[in-house]
């Protein structure tokens, strides 16, 4: 029996790949369950400093697998699959999530792109919020990508199902770089050592920052954010940050190969 998410670990990041390439990588219960335990270890070790999510096969995602229907018991007794807890441990993970989109990413599959915190696409593969052609609607995974599309483009994608490329996906917003297929793995590891260039816990309040922020009015959002910036100043990876810069050296979380 093949693992249906496949979990290693290379220089502090995690990879997590969607393993059922007969399927597309369409997403079932082994998947969300792989998918949860990915992030449960990833959380746990203090040593990995990125995730990244990938396909096998020539999908990345092709969403539900409508053989077994997220949010719902199936006639016959089927679990429902509940797929709102695994975006939720994308966004709530610590790691920096990169999604790399391999292959083609359809309904469901498209919550996973939305979700991450960064996503490097192949410029030639497809998208689809194909929910709409079979009568349903993209409901969970709106929730994650109508903040980065806007309500101008959701709208077109959710009412039309036209399918869009990798490349369109960055000009709307959706995607941050789009590369050619051989391409996907240099450019996906030029994103994780930026981030490595950052301090660790930086890193990690970079991303509550900005998940953080937009839900806040104006008052709000500069008297929590005036505190933050305060305690980071203080702490002592701030510290040693500005020590580095005025000393012009390395700070010490930078390794070198």
């Amino acid at each position: 029996n093949m693992e249906s998410v496949l979990y290693k670990i290379e220089d502090g990041v995690a990879i997590v790949t969607l393993n059922r390439p007969e399927r597309y990588n369409a997403v079932n219960e082994d998947i969300i369950d792989g998918l949860n335990n990915a992030f449960d270890k990833a959380s746990k070790d203090d040593n990995i400093k990125c995730m990244v999510i990938s396909g096998s096969g020539r999908g990345f995602c092709a969403g539900a697998d409508l053989k077994s229907p997220p949010g719902q018991t199936i006639e016959g007794g089927g679990k429902a699959v509940p797929y709102p807890e695994v975006l939720k441990a994308i966004i709530d993970s610590d790691k920096p999530v990169i999604a790399a989109v391999n292959g083609a990413a359809f309904a469901g599959g498209l919550g996973l792109v939305g979700a991450a915190d960064i996503a490097i696409t192949v410029d030639n593969v497809q998208f689809s919020f194909s929910e709409v052609r079979i009568g349903v609607i993209p409901a969970v995974i709106s929730v994650v990508c109508l903040p980065k599309l806007g309500t101008h483009h959701g709208m077109k994608l959710f009412l039309t199902g036209e399918r869009f490329s990798g490349t369109q996906a960055v000009e709307m917003g959706f995607a941050h770089r789009a590369v050619a297929s051989e391409n996907l793995v240099t450019a996906v590891q030029e994103e994780i050592d930026m981030i490595n260039l950052g301090g660790p816990n930086a890193v990690v309040q970079c991303k509550k920052l900005v998940r953080r922020v937009p839900q806040l009015s104006l008052e709000e959002g500069f008297a929590e954010t005036a505190e933050w910036s305060v305690r980071m100043f203080k702490s002592e990876e701030g510290a040693e940050g500005m020590s580095a810069f005025r000393e012009k050296r390395k700070a010490s979380w930078i390794v070198d190969d």
